[in-house]
């Protein structure tokens, strides 16, 4: 039987603050295979973000579990979890979260360095010349576009070929043209690089690019689609 590269089980998340619990996701389920892409759907405070979060293993479900090719989360250790983040996922978030003070080659690079990987700068300035941002090597995050940011936030989650790209409203912040431009670079991503990709979105037209939509409201799942 094959495992899904990515696995969320009857996941539940309730937050604790000043002895308030908050239950922002319950019992969802969900499978993602390599190349695919996953659009997340719903209002602001359906839960979304949060689903990203720990399918990202950047946190943990109260309950349920979220398997990376069989192996839950829960189970890592705080170094493979680490190596985990580094190696095998990328992140792409709305606001872009470029360092201001790196070039864009540095902001790519970056990644690669942090996992102590070689030839780091020849492999950052190829994903840069994938995003159609060679010529920006040398420019600094406040020189650039919305668009080229998140071109080269895009070129950052890859650098590594990350297993799995996870997307915050990557369009969330772009015009039109740089968003199409955007949701291309994420659509290549799948069909490129292999990566599973898991994107929440607000966008129709991003969430037109994937292969399964999944509705949230309220933390739970009222709606999946699999356009034919």
């Amino acid at each position: 039987m094959k495992v899904p590269r990515l696995e969320l089980r009857q996941v539940s998340k309730t937050y604790r603050t000043n002895g308030q619990s908050t239950e922002v996701l319950h019992g969802v389920s969900l499978e993602a295979e390599p190349g695919t892409i996953t659009a997340l759907v719903g209002r602001s405070g359906c839960g979304k973000t949060t689903l990203l979060n720990l399918a990202g293993a950047m946190d943990f479900p109260t309950s349920g579990e979220v398997l990376i090719d069989g192996r839950s989360t829960r189970d890592l250790t705080e170094a493979e979890l680490t190596s985990l983040r580094r190696r095998r996922v990328g992140f792409v978030f709305q606001f872009f979260q470029l360092l201001p003070t790196l070039t864009a080659l540095e902001n790519v690079e970056l990644p690669l360095l942090l996992a102590g990987e070689s030839r780091t700068a020849a492999t950052a300035r190829e994903r840069l010349c994938w995003v159609g941002l060679e010529e920006k090597a040398g420019s600094l995050p406040y020189q650039l576009s919305g668009g080229e940011m998140q071109r080269v936030a895009i070129a950052r989650a890859l650098v590594h070929r990350p297993d799995i790209l996870i997307a915050d409203e990557p369009t969330g912040n772009l015009d039109t043209a740089s968003g199409e431009q955007v949701l291309g670079l994420v659509r290549d991503a799948a069909a490129r690089f292999g990566a599973t990709v898991l994107m929440a979105t607000h966008s129709a037209e991003a969430a037109a690019i994937a292969g399964r939509r999944i509705h949230l409201r309220d933390g739970r799942v009222v709606e999946e689609i699999v356009p034919a």
